[in-house]
């Protein structure tokens, strides 16, 4: 179900549309005010470019999903309980992982205490916010509404439980991943200017000198920013390391035997950097590897394992692509953004997706175009 929405015209329209908006009327004039100093509680003019694109991210995917909009890019940043509850939430669980023993923080989850006290308060919220959506969707009708909730609850005869598991998957998947590909790309780009030089020469080569907002098309036609944005996913994958459960007996390629209920564990971000898969300049942020004859070229999804592969590929790969783009088809022309401070590999906190540790401090110049 979720695999034919996705895939749909008028879901991608709509999501294109809601990107846009977003993007047009906030995003914008948010990283003009900050170039132009008219916030003075910006130290020096530098802003954490992460926590705007996390707030741009956490915007986007509640209006697409339900149609609810936080509001947390708006001009005065406010705090969001819905979001700072999803980020609680995904940093406990994946502390979990980083106990000595399993059985440590499942005392603490029967003792309710500590950690596990917070996250279950944390999981409330999401599951109360939730339910108060659907309520409100069921009573105020959704059948004239485009978002995905509505197209589900139209589609299918769900219970509320189900259709409120859908909602909080969507946020998981689609709140913190594109913030997460975007802030290694524009790291990456900070450090890049030839790249950087080049994007600008296709966007005006594509969309003219008046830089209008970019359409599925011409996206498929911006051969050089697809291959930047993919390239910076190479290094900086939003989601570092994943795992499977098997569920029978397995062999795999290589001959490695796997039991039933064993949990296999890939890491494409370690997967990204080594020289047997991507050569002798593996580390380098290189867009022309995805080239061949100037047009964008994939690569077999097991190699570049960011969105997943097989049968359990990321079935919002398309539009989280569309949504990186357009953001960085409105940023780079607009906007210098310049990376402060250390050169060094960025340290990263403990959580489901790749968050910077220190964020993402920049200093932002208006341009002409």
């Amino acid at each position: 179900m979720a695999s034919l929405e996705l895939g749909s015209v008028a879901i991608r329209s709509y999501a294109l549309e809601t990107v846009m908006d977003e993007i047009q009327t906030r995003l914008i004039p948010l990283m003009a005010s900050k170039a132009r100093g008219e916030n003075e509680t910006e130290i020096n003019n530098v802003l954490d470019l992460q926590d705007i694109l996390r707030r741009f991210s956490f915007d986007i995917i509640c209006k697409f999903s339900f149609g609810l909009d936080p509001g947390c890019l708006l001009p005065s940043l406010p705090v969001s309980n819905l979001a700072d509850a999803f980020d609680l939430t995904s940093t406990l669980s994946a502390e979990r992982a980083m106990n000595a023993s399993p059985m440590i923080w499942k005392m603490k989850r029967f003792l309710n205490i500590g950690s596990e006290k917070k996250l279950r308060e944390a999981i409330n919220v999401l599951n109360n916010s939730a339910n108060e959506i659907i309520k409100q969707r069921r009573e105020m009708g959704f059948a004239t509404r485009k978002d995905l909730l509505s197209r589900f609850m139209g589609s299918v005869n769900n219970d509320d439980i189900y259709l409120r598991d859908i909602v909080i998957s969507f946020l998981l998947a689609g709140r913190d991943t594109v913030a997460a590909g975007l802030t290694g790309f524009f790291s990456l780009l900070s450090k890049n200017p030839k790249v950087e030089e080049i994007i600008r020469e296709e966007l005006n080569r594509v969309l003219g000198p008046v830089q209008e907002s970019p359409t599925y098309d011409q996206m498929r036609h911006m051969h050089y920013l697809n291959a930047a944005v993919h390239e910076s996913l190479r290094l900086f994958p939003p989601v570092q390391f994943d795992s499977k459960y098997a569920e029978e007996d397995d062999v795999l390629p290589d001959g490695t035997i796997v039991k039933k209920g064993s949990r296999v564990t890939y890491h494409p971000y370690a997967m990204g950097r080594m020289e047997k898969i991507w050569g002798p300049d593996c580390l380098e942020f290189k867009p022309e590897r995805w080239l061949k004859d100037g047009l964008f070229v994939q690569v077999d999804p097991f190699k570049y394992p960011v969105f997943q592969a097989g049968s359990r590929i990321c079935l919002g790969k398309d539009l989280a692509l569309m949504n990186m783009k357009s953001v960085v088809a409105a940023l780079v022309p607009r906007f210098d953004i310049r990376v402060v401070g250390s050169n060094r590999e960025p340290h990263f906190m403990p959580g489901l997706t790749a968050t910077f540790r220190s964020g993402l401090p920049v200093k932002v110049i208006e341009r002409e175009i």
